[in-house]
């Protein structure tokens, strides 16, 4: 046995989750060779979430459930007030957990591994999404990562996110500086790896995934797999809405150092050709580069983001 386990604070936001919080923290609890403390922010449910989390922190001593702070409306703003009261200074890990998910024994082992070997601060992973009617897949996010593909994307879903002290306490700091309008990000994963990619850190996404992905009506993202999904993620850039994303996730990190020469601007139709022309630099995956071009020409043919 090793003499010093990696402590690793599992940082988990729960919503209405009674249906499957009780597996995955069994499976949290279960990660071998580091040692895990969880901490649990729950936005206010109706389903007894909140009664059972509590339940689990009187039993565990390394399972910890914060106070009720209101309602948060989504997963990143209370992943946010998870990052904001936790005091992850002593750990030497940071991950993110989700509330549905099941994580291989082996999870944060692998993670550790690959974070030590490749010398980086941040790792993420790809997953093996499942469906109740036992459907699985494989994930794939592990394409080579590109110039500014962080501006556009996450490093995959943040349920595989395990970062470094380094890189949590600087992120943090971050947090903390810009708070009121670190509430307006939808995504905290894509602006936690937009983060550490525009300030040096580096970042390892495992082609290994490390846990099943479950997915079911109430996942808030999910996997684009389908019809419906495919359209749902479409309506969205057409509203204006990833793009404007982009936009602050880029004020946030204080970009400048993209590669891209300006600030990212996606209100001008000149700045939007330009953009469509470095479409290899701004996704990982080729088909998804070719999208982005098209996109970029397409908001560029009706006057970009207003």
């Amino acid at each position: 046995m090793p003499t010093h386990l990696r402590q690793v604070a599992v940082l988990l936001a729960a919503y209405n989750g009674m249906s499957w919080i009780e597996e995955q923290l069994a499976s949290i609890l279960e990660q071998r060779l580091v040692g895990v403390s969880i901490y649990i922010s729950v936005d206010p449910s109706t389903d007894g979430t909140e009664a059972c989390c509590a339940k689990y922190a009187r039993t565990y001593p390394n399972i910890h459930l914060l106070p009720s702070s209101g309602r948060f409306g989504g997963a990143a703003r209370n992943f946010f007030r998870l990052i904001r009261d936790v005091d992850i200074s002593a750990f030497d890990y940071v991950c993110f957990s989700d509330q549905d998910d099941i994580w291989y024994p082996n999870k944060l082992e692998q993670a550790v591994a690959k974070l030590c070997i490749n010398n980086v601060d941040g790792y993420s992973s790809n997953v093996v999404a499942f469906w109740p009617d036992g459907r699985r897949m494989l994930v794939d996010k592990a394409q080579p990562q590109v110039q500014c593909d962080y501006l556009f994307e996450a490093a995959g879903p943040g349920c595989t996110y395990v970062l470094s002290n380094s890189l949590a306490m600087a992120f943090k700091r971050s947090i903390l500086r810009q708070w009121d309008e670190v509430q307006e990000v939808a995504m905290h994963d894509w602006y936690c790896y937009a983060f550490a990619r525009s300030n040096g850190f580096n970042w390892f996404i495992d082609p290994v995934p490390g846990m099943d992905y479950r997915q079911h009506s109430k996942n808030q993202i999910g996997v684009n797999a389908g019809i419906a999904s495919a359209m749902s993620r479409l309506r969205q850039v057409a509203l204006g809405g990833w793009f404007a994303q982009a936009c602050l996730i880029d004020s946030l990190t204080g970009s400048g150092k993209t590669g891209l020469s300006e600030r990212l601007d996606l209100t001008s139709r000149l700045s939007l050709v330009r953009l469509a022309f470095r479409f290899r630099s701004c996704r990982r995956r080729p088909r998804d580069q070719w999208a982005f071009a098209v996109l970029c020409l397409l908001m560029a043919m009706f006057g970009g983001i207003r």
